[in-house]
């Protein structure tokens, strides 16, 4: 049996290999703690699955929904948009419904690459992100982040003979995995390079609530607020803890919105309208929850930074985001598979290797902060075993 080339490269994916070395950890009879992905361990509001719930006796929600069926949920997207950034959304071209973010950023280069076109992308960065281009058939440029340049890319690096070839740009601010975060200053960069040379800029905005400290995240829409080359991705799973109802949606260029939804009606139609309810409510009722889910992430970053120093393990405090960007001790810093591989195996705490996020990414590994603290001090003990055993 033969099977189609562009298989080749998603052959490997980082949340796939560490579910088998859970897996066998499982097996051999160790009690896992899972620390390597980011699905929230925390409730949905409660209105939220009211709605939801209310919505499955009435037998109108039983069927297909297409596109002008979720108009209500269109224009909830866009008010909460416009009182939220300040930018005028018209949710009849500029809103799309998605199952979650992850569709948007894997179906839209299908629309706007063909094949040989290359997509700068973030190093590290989701692994999504790269998935979408190579099922478009496009070639890759990845953007590498440090942290001396705090995690931020530096457009200026970027040859022009790639950017003559290139047709999309995506960011992801706050970002997955290193926890970094950006300035409007700097998304207006990125929208006057994409208009220089011509390109789409994508943003993933999954973690646009979840932030600590300082000033609340911007969007790139507040950059481009005539939509001249943007389209931003929106999720409920991590504001609302809706992950497993998987819903979001794009925001931003009208002509992007239409390429993209020519991309879903081939795909599929639209999630249950039930769950489209419930993503009304989270969207337009009281925001307490979203408040409470930030304070609760917070709280466990702050317990797990002081576990990971008192075992000797000094890490930044990250300012946003549901992860812990750690930078492995010697002689990990080559090898963030070995190290995530052989901790699960022999205490079953299971965090995600660096590595796995782009080539710029080894030397980290990406705690999720997806347990209660005592867990989390838990898992410290066992990982601080882990490295006196292994002589680190």
């Amino acid at each position: 049996m033969q099977f189609a080339t562009r298989l080749q490269a998603l052959s490997s994916n980082v949340f796939a290999d560490m579910d088998r070395a859970k897996a066998q950890a499982k097996a051999s009879g160790k009690e896992i703690i899972d620390l390597s992905l980011g699905s929230s361990d925390l409730p949905t509001a409660n209105h939220v699955l009211n709605v939801i719930a209310q919505s499955l006796s009435d037998c109108d929600t039983h069927g297909y929904l297409l596109f002008h069926g979720t108009q209500a949920f269109r224009q909830a997207a866009a008010k909460w948009y416009k009182e939220r950034f300040s930018v005028e959304i018209d949710p009849e071209t500029e809103v799309l419904p998605l199952i979650g973010s992850q569709e948007g950023t894997a179906h839209l280069p299908l629309a706007i690459l063909n094949p040989g076109d290359f997509a700068l992308l973030l190093d590290p960065g989701y692994p999504s992100h790269a998935g979408g281009v190579y099922l478009a058939g496009g070639q890759i440029y990845t953007m590498p982040l440090l942290a001396e340049k705090r995690f931020l890319p530096i457009f200026a690096d970027i040859p022009e003979t790639i950017l003559a070839q290139t047709k999309m740009m995506v960011l992801s601010y706050p970002h997955n995995p290193t926890t970094a975060t950006a300035t409007l200053d700097f998304f207006q960069e990125a929208v006057a390079f994409c208009l220089q040379h011509n390109l789409v800029l994508v943003h993933d905005f999954p973690y646009v609530d979840l932030v600590f400290a300082g000033e609340k995240p911007p969007s790139v829409l507040q950059a481009d607020p005539k939509k001249e080359v943007s389209i931003e991705f929106f999720t409920l799973s991590k504001s609302y803890n809706m992950g497993g109802f998987r819903i979001g949606y794009a925001i931003g260029n009208a002509q992007l919105i239409k390429a993209l939804r020519q991309i879903k009606a081939v795909v599929d139609f639209n999630q249950y309208q039930g769950i489209l309810n419930g993503a009304i409510a989270a969207l337009s009722g009281s925001q307490s929850s979203v408040q409470k889910t930030v304070n609760t992430f917070q709280e466990r970053r702050d317990c797990f930074i002081d576990a990971l120093k008192q075992i000797g393990w000094e890490v930044p405090t990250p300012s946003a985001t549901m992860y812990v960007w750690a930078k492995l001790p010697k002689p990990w810093q080559n090898n963030s598979i070995d190290f995530c591989t052989k901790l699960v195996a022999e205490t079953g705490v299971a965090v995600s290797p660096g590595a796995g996020f782009g080539k710029s990414g080894e030397g980290y590994v990406r705690f999720a902060l997806v347990k209660k603290p005592e867990i989390l001090q838990l898992a410290t003990q066992k990982i601080a075993k882990f490295l006196q055993q292994n002589n680190q």
